[in-house]
């Protein structure tokens, strides 16, 4: 019997504070964790005024220099930007303040210039506040490159709560995605024999089951609500960094949400469509996708393209080109992809279209 030759790094956040009034805690975090005291702020014009000030202020009043960089895009140009500013002025460390946008930049400029990061989220819409990938649009195009796990994770469930509920919505449609990306995974590994973390795929699983037993309670406003999709995110964040990829979280529905981002006139936001991915890949997959229907519906998702905003066209398109996404991952979806007629029979019978 050959020796066991194994080795595997995982890198997880060392700090997670999820609460009322958790922003507060800013400064220990910061201490906590030995950070230089000079620091960048990455947000944008909503969530500076939000949390942005609130966070550079409770910093400074403890010693640290605090540099705010407000972004309007998540591009490459605007990652090398703060890339160039955060080196010129010394910074330590880089802290990401708002939704998906702010976190993504602050995320993918430290990974370039190799400095930590702190995410601050100010809506849970996605579980991209504790991943180690950061969207980030290209060419024009929307790719997924590779960034840091943050150093820590703040998340004040009292501001979350007052984002508009879609975004905390579309937060529950990117978790409960996690039950048809872990189904991909166990076939790749069937079909293609990849590698597959058993601890990884029970914790994203269970994440996402949870979430729909506790569907209703997931309403407008409701900081409690706030707590739990925040925790969600972060556990199936977690369960990425336990696997070293994306593949607890990311099968054919996020492919079919990728394709969406560059096919259709007017996306809409990464959660809804991974959601509404998910209710016709579970189909595909022989499982109960009513009940996961059922519970965006509950939850006040888009379970229909009309309610995402997105048309006929831009769902059986997306359909058919979701397998060229990220090619190399083997889904439900195969190499070769849907027909025409595959994809709309897919969606009637789902009732997406």
């Amino acid at each position: 019997m050959p020796d066991f030759d194994k080795n595997k790094r995982m890198e997880l956040p060392r700090e997670v504070v999820v609460g009322h009034d958790a922003i507060n805690e800013t400064p220990v975090v910061c201490k906590h964790l030995g950070l230089s005291s000079s620091a960048v702020l990455v947000c944008d014009e909503m969530t500076k005024s939000i949390a942005g000030n609130t966070v550079k202020d409770l910093l400074e009043d403890v010693g640290f220099e605090v540099d705010v960089i407000t972004i309007k895009t998540a591009d490459g140009d605007t990652v090398n930007t703060v890339s160039s500013l955060a080196t010129e002025g010394k910074a330590g460390f880089a802290l990401g303040v708002g939704g998906g946008q702010p976190i993504d930049i602050a995320k993918a400029a430290s990974f370039n210039i190799s400095i930590p990061f702190i995410s601050v989220p100010t809506a849970a819409s996605h579980d991209g506040i504790v991943s180690s990938r950061a969207s980030i649009t290209m060419g024009g195009v929307k790719k997924s490159l590779d960034a840091h796990t943050p150093l820590g994770v703040i998340a004040d469930t009292r501001i979350i709560a007052g984002s508009p509920h879609r975004l905390l919505a579309a937060g529950c449609g990117d978790i409960i995605s996690n039950l048809t990306a872990v189904k991909d995974w166990k076939l790749a590994q069937r079909l293609r024999n990849e590698d597959f973390s058993s601890y990884a795929a029970t914790l994203s699983e269970m994440v996402a089951k949870i979430l729909i037993e506790n569907a209703a309670h997931i309403k407008p406003g409701l900081e409690e609500s706030a707590w739990t999709v925040v925790k969600g995110l972060v556990s199936s964040g977690v369960s990425m960094s336990i696997a070293g990829s994306s593949r607890p979280a990311s099968g054919a529905e996020h492919k079919f949400s990728h394709a969406l981002d560059m096919l259709a006139e007017k996306p809409a936001l990464h959660g809804e469509q991974c959601g509404i991915g998910t209710i016709m890949m579970m189909y595909l997959h022989g499982g109960n996708w009513e009940k996961i229907k059922d519970a965006l519906w509950v939850i006040g998702a888009p379970t229909t393209a009309k309610a995402a905003g997105l048309t006929r066209e831009d769902v059986i398109n997306a359909l058919m080109k979701a397998h060229e996404i990220k090619p190399e991952r083997y889904t439900i979806l195969g190499y070769k992809g849907m027909t025409l007629d595959a994809a709309e029979a897919l969606a009637e019978k789902t009732m997406v279209i």
